[in-house]
């Protein structure tokens, strides 16, 4: 366990989802990948119930870092450099999974897709009532995210396992940041600096045709 672990506070996380973000708008994947570190610590403090989902984006991460550290690390500063270079060099694969199974593209895409299920989730916890169900929470957000991209079996095993997920009041507790009605409120002013750092990943994904990458 690190010596931070019992100073870990939500907050802190999704706020530096701020720091993801220039001026322009281009997002710095360097603190985008401490920004999901943060995320991941959140989902373990929850128990294995997420590890299906922390354990694939920790090894997205990897491969980002190691993207990150390359000879060719100028190229991904941002995620709008590092589609430029890779979709500018053919660096992608657009139709199936062949010569660059790893790409920067490829990766982030999967991280931006569990965000987005992470985001919808943290969100109906702000905004359901106190005696909600956290498992109809979770399927709904997972539903209407990262379901799409899984297969029966995977998505049978998952909706399953939300079942044993505990009550809302556990899970804002452990963001550490009060009481459930300040975690509440937390989330209010927090949340939507994950939604802005999703709005410009989904756009620039649009707009060079690379949200269905194999």
């Amino acid at each position: 366990m690190e010596d931070s672990e019992s100073e870990f506070n939500l907050k802190v996380v999704l706020v530096s989802f701020k720091q993801c973000l220039t001026e322009d708008e281009e997002v710095l994947l360097d603190q985008y990948i401490s920004s999901w570190k943060g995320l991941v610590r959140f989902l373990n403090s929850l128990g294995t119930i997420f590890s299906f989902i922390s354990k694939d984006v920790v090894s997205k991460l990897q491969i980002m870092e190691q993207l990150l550290s390359s000879p060719q690390r100028e190229h991904y500063t941002s995620l709008q450099s590092m589609v430029a270079y890779e979709v500018g060099n053919k660096l992608v694969d657009l139709e199936r999974r062949s010569r660059y199974p790893d790409s920067g593209c490829r990766t982030v895409l999967r991280l931006h897709r569990a965000l987005r299920w992470l985001q919808l989730f943290l969100e109906r916890l702000r905004t359901s009532p106190e005696d909600a169900r956290t498992a109809v929470l979770c399927t709904d957000s997972y539903n209407a995210s990262l379901a799409a991209y899984h297969p029966w079996i995977v998505r049978r095993a998952v909706t399953v396992a939300f079942c044993t997920l505990p009550t809302r009041k556990a899970f804002l507790e452990v963001m550490n940041v009060g009481s459930p009605e300040q975690a509440v409120e937390m989330l209010g002013e927090a949340l939507p600096f994950i939604e802005h750092v999703y709005d410009v990943s989904q756009k620039l994904y649009a707009e060079h045709s690379l949200l269905d990458l194999p």
